[in-house]
C-alpha cells in the first residue's frame, strides 16, 4: 500500500532512517494562523511571576526562586509544543499513530543523557546534590500505573499536561486538577493501607555498569521504542495528528508552536535544570496532596495526623510553605508559564460551560490519577521520565502498565462522551 510520506519522500522508510516521516493515510493539515496576542491575561500572568518570583527569592532563597522561573520555562515549553502524554497513548493504542511516543523518546533521550552527566559529575548548584532515586518495583507501581493510565484518558490529561492546561485556561481540565488534588489527599490520609504492599527493591542500571552505560543501554531501548512505533505505525497507516495554529519567523519563539523536536529538547534540557537546582529529578503529583491537605487543615482538619504526613521527613514537608517546596513552586510555575505562553499565542480563553458528563469523567480521571500517582512513586513525569532517565527499570515499567490502563481508559471515554481517533478520521 501507498502512503503519504512514500508519495511525498519518493524514498521508503528505510533509506530515509529511524528519523524519516512516518507513514500515514493522508498528509497532516496545514497549521492555520494564530489570533491576536491576548494582552490582559498576558499581563496578568507576567505581573504575577514577576512578583511572586521576587517574594520567593526574598522570603525562601534563591533555590526555589530559580525552580519558580525554571518551572515558568517548563509550562512555556510544554504550551507551546502542545507536548502531550495522554494523546499520544490514545493515538498509539487506538489507530497505531506514534508521533508522540517518538516525541517521548526524543524527550526521555535528553533527560537520560543531561541526568546520567550530572549524576556522574555529582554536579549541582545553590547548594543542591544529586541523587538517584529509583523506584521500586512491585504491587503499588503494577497497580498505580495502570490506574493513571485509565484515569488519564479519562481526565484529558496526564500530570503536566493538567498543569499547563489549566494555565492556559482550559477550565474543563480544572476538574481534572481537583479530582487529582482530592486522590492524592485520600492517598496522605490513608496511606497506612498501602504501605506495606509487596514490592522489590529498586533496580538502578548505574549501580550495575555505571552511568555511562546506563545512558547506552537507555538510549539503545528508546532507539528499539522509536524502531518499533514506526513498524507499527506502517502496518496500520493511521490518521496524520492535527495541527496547531502556529506563528512564522522570529515570532514563532515567543507566541508558537514549536516543532515537537525544539518542544523535547527543551523540555528534556528543563529536566535537567530541575535536577541541577533541586538534586532530585522533576517531578508533580506530591504537591497535589500538599495542597489538598494544607486547604483542608485551614476548614479546621487535622492532617498531620493522617499516616501518609507521619512517615519519616514528611511531618516536615506539611508544615513548611508550599513555596518552599520543590515540586510545589515548579508546579506553580508551570502554570504561570503556560498562562503567559496561551496568551502569547491569542489562545487563552476561559470556557464557562463544560458538559457535566465531561466534568465527571474529569473529576473521576483525576482522582484515579491522584491515587495512581502516588502509589506508582511518580506520573507520567516522576515515574516515566524521572525513572528512565535515571535507568530505573521501574520508569519501563510504569509506561508498560500505563498504557495497559490507556486501553482501558480508552474503552470507558464513549460512556461519557468522549470520543476516540478512528482509521477513518482524516485527523487523530
Amino acid at each position: 500500500m501507498t502512503t503519504v510520506s512514500d508519495r511525498v519522500s519518493g524514498r521508503g522508510t528505510a533509506a530515509g532512517g529511524l528519523l524519516a516521516p512516518a507513514p500515514t493515510c493522508a498528509p497532516r493539515p496545514a497549521s492555520p494562523d494564530e489570533p491576536g496576542v491576548r494582552w490582559v491575561p498576558l499581563t496578568v500572568a507576567a505581573l504575577l511571576m514577576a512578583g511572586l518570583d521576587s517574594y520567593v527569592f526574598v522570603a525562601h532563597g534563591a533555590k526555589f526562586g530559580t525552580l519558580l522561573l525554571i518551572g515558568g520555562g517548563l509550562g512555556f515549553a510544554l504550551f507551546h509544543s502542545r507536548f502531550g502524554f495522554t494523546s499520544a497513548f490514545r493515538q498509539l493504542v487506538t489507530v497505531g499513530n506514534g508521533t508522540g511516543v517518538r516525541a517521548h523518546a526524543l524527550l526521555l533521550g535528553t533527560a537520560s543523557t543531561l541526568v546520567a552527566l550530572i549524576m556522574a559529575t555529582g554536579a549541582g548548584v545553590l547548594g543542591s546534590t544529586p541523587q538517584a532515586q529509583g523506584g521500586p518495583l512491585g504491587v503499588a507501581l503494577l497497580v498505580g500505573a495502570f490506574l493513571f493510565g485509565l484515569g488519564m484518558q479519562l481526565g484529558g490529561s496526564c500530570a503536566s499536561g493538567t498543569l499547563f492546561a489549566v494555565g492556559s485556561g482550559q477550565s474543563a481540565i480544572v476538574f481534572t486538577l481537583g479530582g487529582f488534588i482530592i486522590g492524592s489527599t485520600l492517598y496522605e490520609w490513608q496511606y497506612g493501607l498501602v504501605a506495606h504492599l509487596p514490592a522489590y527493591h529498586p533496580i538502578l542500571l548505574s549501580n550495575s555498569v555505571g552511568w555511562f552505560g546506563s545512558w547506552a543501554i537507555t538510549i539503545a531501548a528508546l532507539l528499539v521504542m522509536v524502531a518499533v512505533s514506526r513498524v507499527v505505525q506502517k502496518r496500520r497507516n493511521p490518521p496524520p495528528v492535527d495541527a496547531v495554529p502556529t506563528a512564522h519567523g522570529i515570532l514563532r519563539v515567543i507566541r508558537g508552536s514549536w516543532p515537537t523536536l525544539v518542544g523535547s529538547l527543551v523540555i528534556g534540557a528543563g529536566a535537567g535544570a530541575v535536577l541541577l537546582v533541586s538534586g532530585g529529578t522533576w517531578g508533580i503529583t506530591s504537591a497535589f496532596g500538599l495542597w489538598g491537605s494544607k486547604f483542608l487543615r485551614l476548614l479546621g482538619a487535622n492532617p498531620q495526623g493522617w499516616s501518609g504526613w507521619q512517615a519519616p521527613g514528611q511531618e516536615k514537608v506539611l508544615a513548611g510553605s508550599a513555596l518552599a517546596n520543590v515540586i510545589s513552586v515548579t508546579d506553580i510555575g508551570i502554570m504561570i508559564g503556560a498562562a503567559i505562553a496561551s496568551a502569547a499565542a491569542g489562545a487563552w480563553i476561559w470556557h464557562h460551560r463544560v458538559p457535566w458528563r465531561t466534568a465527571v469523567a474529569a473529576v473521576i480521571g483525576g482522582i484515579l490519577m491522584g491515587v495512581g500517582a502516588r502509589l506508582a512513586g511518580g506520573c507520567n513525569i516522576g515515574a516515566y521520565l524521572g525513572g528512565v532517565s535515571q535507568g530505573s527499570l521501574s520508569g519501563w515499567a510504569w509506561a508498560a502498565l500505563a498504557l495497559g490502563g490507556t486501553w482501558a481508559g480508552v474503552s470507558l471515554r464513549p460512556l461519557f462522551g468522549l470520543t476516540n481517533p478512528k482509521p477513518s478520521d482524516s485527523i487523530c
